[in-house]
């Protein structure tokens, strides 16, 4: 833990910077050579160092992993790398830009990784979009990592991928576009409801986006007891016996939208208690409006919000976006790195829906202190986020039987 915790008390040492405009100069020039390298963590200053971190001594350390595997988890970094993996189909609000024009975004994940969950990452970009092609890529990579975390892989294939490589690998895998955004969201609205003295469980949630972040948030949201959840895509409310829906939507649409909506945006927010946005389009201020007293909005599209917070605050409660320069960012740097971190310190071989939770619930629990219309969740820099996370991930773990 001492590279986390020198980082964490780094966090509580270094004073807020000013919001100052930033450059194009000043993102080109920070990203020049790009932004990994690698640190050894073991001297090679003589003549006898070497010989022990590699030849004639490291001989002694593969023949014994030889004889017992399990010893590569000690005598190697694999069990505590996390491999990044994208096939840049899906990249931030860019879309399909292929692996080379994703790898910087990979590269910023993998330091994300480090610095705020204390693991080792690295980036793998792969030049295919064909499912078969990725699951055995990364089953014959299995030996050089720990765990996989999957990113801007698009949907429906998304979710195969993550389906199939969570049986043929043994070891933690997650989508973070899905699992990370569903667990920040669940963390702020619980942040939310205690604000505003409301229960999850009389509240009709309404998700405009059904790609991979819009099914996971129904997901967790119906885990964690929501009382109705209302899906819309481009062609509006996701209903069962509408046509066209792929087979992801047409399970959503069994167990959502409990009052039998049809229509669009207007049918679905009139009334509404809360709304997630996590899609390009745009939510006209006169349909905020319509939505219940007290309302909860979470226009999380990146960089454009689907309505102003400005404007939405004139009928919500609490407002959110995913934005850093607007008050309740829900980012999912809050998760990832402290659900990883758990899952390895854990020893789990599978990342469980208790898991999940658990995070959302430590989330939670660091922004009790603060708790305020204007402050949700905790900030993203706070340093306490990722230790609370990975000991509630370890501890869920460990009740399922994962460990």
């Amino acid at each position: 833990m001492t590279a986390l915790n020198d980082y964490q008390e780094t966090l509580r040492e270094t004073p807020v910077s000013d919001s100052a405009p930033i450059t194009d100069e000043e993102i080109f020039r920070a990203h020049e050579g790009g932004k990994l390298g690698v640190e050894v963590t073991k001297p090679l200053a003589d003549p006898r160092s070497l010989s022990i971190a590699y030849t004639p001594g490291v001989a002694k350390v593969s023949r014994a992993i030889a004889e017992d595997a399990s010893l590569a988890a000690r005598y190697t970094w694999a069990s505590r790398l996390v491999v990044v993996v994208s096939d840049g189909t899906a990249v931030l609000g860019l879309g399909d830009i292929g692996a080379s024009a994703s790898l910087p975004v990979m590269e910023g994940k993998a330091a994300l990784f480090k610095v705020f969950g204390g693991l080792d990452s690295i980036p793998l970009v792969l030049d295919t979009t064909n499912v078969d092609e990725i699951v055995e890529t990364l089953v014959r990579l299995r030996p050089s990592f720990g765990a996989v975390n999957l990113e801007d892989i698009s949907a429906p294939r998304c979710f195969e991928l993550e389906e199939r490589l969570i049986e043929a690998l043994d070891c933690p895998v997650m989508h973070d576009d899905q699992h990370g955004t569903a667990i920040v969201l669940l963390a702020a609205l619980r942040g939310a409801n205690t604000v505003l003295s409301k229960d999850i469980a009389n509240q009709r949630v309404v998700i405009a986006g059904a790609g991979a972040a819009g099914i996971a948030c129904a997901k967790i949201l119906l885990a964690a007891g929501a009382g109705d959840v209302t899906l819309l895509d481009s062609r509006g409310i996701i209903h069962e016996g509408r046509d066209n829906l792929n087979p992801i939507k047409e399970q959503m649409a069994k167990v959502t939208n409990l009052n039998g909506l049809r229509g669009g945006q207007a049918e679905a927010l009139a009334g509404a208690d809360v709304f997630v946005g996590l899609s390009a389009g745009t939510v006209p201020e006169d349909l905020v409006a319509t939505m219940a007293k007290d309302s909860i909005v979470f226009a999380l599209s990146n960089p454009d919000p689907e309505i102003h917070p400005d404007i939405a605050r004139k009928y919500a409660a609490i407002v959110a976006t995913g934005r850093s320069d607007f008050p309740n960012q829900i980012n999912n740097v809050l998760a990832f790195p402290g659900i990883f971190r758990g899952a390895l310190d854990s020893g789990a071989r599978r990342i469980t829906e208790r898991m999940k939770l658990a995070a959302a619930d430590a989330i939670a629990a660091v922004a009790e202190e603060d708790l305020a219309v204007d402050k949700i969740v905790p900030s993203a820099l706070d340093p306490r986020v990722a230790p609370e996370v990975a000991a509630a991930v370890a501890r869920a773990a460990k009740e399922d039987g994962v460990a």
